[in-house]
């Protein structure tokens, strides 16, 4: 039997560096990357594919996503490499989800069209903001009207399947604001929205800036920005099926990002790039194994071709790790989290452990727990980390908040 795990590919390039972007990626400016840093990408993610394709064989796929930095600043002869490459080597499922990421300012109709040629089905657009003032505070290298653009143009090369990202509690931003932001996303009738909170990050520009932190809502606003802004998606027909993740609803059609959705099922995933993270359950060996690529391109490169591809930070994830990450992945989606499952898994059952907390939990309105499965009501996942400390996981909680 084949090994099975999604993939997942980093392009590090952007255009600029957002001004709250803590996600590893090189600003190649507004040309994008010059021809030999993109060869040299290249020529060792070729490298890192055959290595981990004589690891695991020819894993059996069933998605892959372009993550970045900017996958739609590779362009489409790039692109094309790295497809034709994949499916060389793995075994993309017929019907496999592969979704890639692309700013608006670089989904141009020629790459998009070529994009879906190569058989990408899903496009996720980095929005962000439809107001031209919040996405210069942002740093963003496009304007509302270009994003506007760029969805008539997916749309136009065939695209089916777009999602939008966007943020909430930006700078100034009232929740009247947000929710017009959802409005005018909506209008363009997109099959996904990821409605992130804004995080501030150490290290990152925005962290650094006073007048911009100072106007940021507080969080009795942003709270309020949640479940209006999730309200209003129910209500238009999108299921809520992860803290930051709306998908449309539509009959026969399961328009959740399967990506994702594997994740926070604690699936296997398979990833190449710098800063790829990968976790894998090898025949023979108990433990999963996880590795990290280095946040560096340089530092991958030489990494790769030294023929330690899959080296670097490597660990084994013990059986009540492995439980303990499932259990905080799953309280962040709608399916919620199987508690006979975490029994088996964990080698102790909530029911008992945690049983008043657990009754708590429902009898103020944070969770609900339908047979043996407990799930967060919304305003349980306003407070999803606080929860989580609750049942006594804080490593966990930090790792992936």
């Amino acid at each position: 039997m084949s090994t099975r795990a999604t993939l997942y590919v980093h392009a590090p390039f952007c255009r600029a560096k957002c001004q709250y972007c803590a996600f590893y990626s090189l600003a190649a400016g507004p040309s994008g990357p010059q021809p030999h840093s993109l060869s040299r990408y290249l020529d060792a993610l070729d490298a890192e594919m055959d290595r981990q394709a004589e690891r695991y064989g020819p894993v059996s796929a069933p998605s892959l996503f372009f993550g970045g930095g900017t996958p739609s600043l590779l362009g489409g002869e790039a692109l094309a490499r790295v497809m034709v490459g994949l499916r060389r080597r793995f075994d993309l499922a017929p019907d496999a989800e592969i979704t890639l990421e692309a700013n608006p300012d670089s989904a141009s109709p020629s790459f998009l069209r070529t994009a879906r040629e190569l058989g990408v089905n899903r496009l996720s657009l980095g929005v962000q903001s439809l107001d031209d003032a919040a996405l210069k505070t942002l740093g963003r290298t496009h304007d509302a009207a270009q994003a506007r653009l760029a969805f008539a143009h997916a749309r136009a090369a065939g695209f089916a399947n777009i999602g939008l990202d966007l943020i909430f509690g930006l700078p100034g931003q009232s929740a009247a604001a947000w929710l017009d932001t959802l409005r005018q996303a909506l209008a363009l009738e997109p099959e996904h929205l990821s409605c992130y909170g804004l995080t501030v990050e150490p290290g990152t520009p925005l962290a650094e800036n006073a007048d911009a932190l100072a106007a940021c809502p507080d969080e009795d606003s942003q709270a309020e920005m949640f479940l209006r802004g999730s309200e209003l998606l129910a209500a238009a027909g999108f299921e809520h099926y992860e803290i930051s993740n709306f998908a449309r609803v539509s009959a026969g059609q399961d328009l959740r990002c399967r990506h994702n959705v594997s994740c926070w099922r604690g699936e296997d995933v398979l990833g190449f790039g710098p800063a790829a993270v990968s976790t894998m359950t090898e025949s023979g060996f108990a433990p999963a194994l996880r590795w990290a690529n280095p946040q560096s391109l340089e530092e991958w490169v030489e990494l790769v071709h030294s023929g330690q591809s899959g080296q670097a930070g490597r660990e084994a994830l013990s059986p009540e790790v492995r439980a303990r990450e499932g259990l905080m992945l799953a309280l962040r989606s709608a399916e919620g989290l199987s508690l006979d499952a975490y029994a088996r898994s964990a080698g102790r059952e909530l029911r008992e452990t945690h049983a008043g907390l657990l009754v708590q939990l429902s009898a103020v309105g944070l969770a609900t727990l339908d047979g043996e499965r407990l799930r967060l009501t919304r305003a349980g996942m306003l407070v999803s980390n606080s929860v989580i400390r609750a049942l006594g996981f804080e490593d966990e909680i930090n790792n992936y908040s």
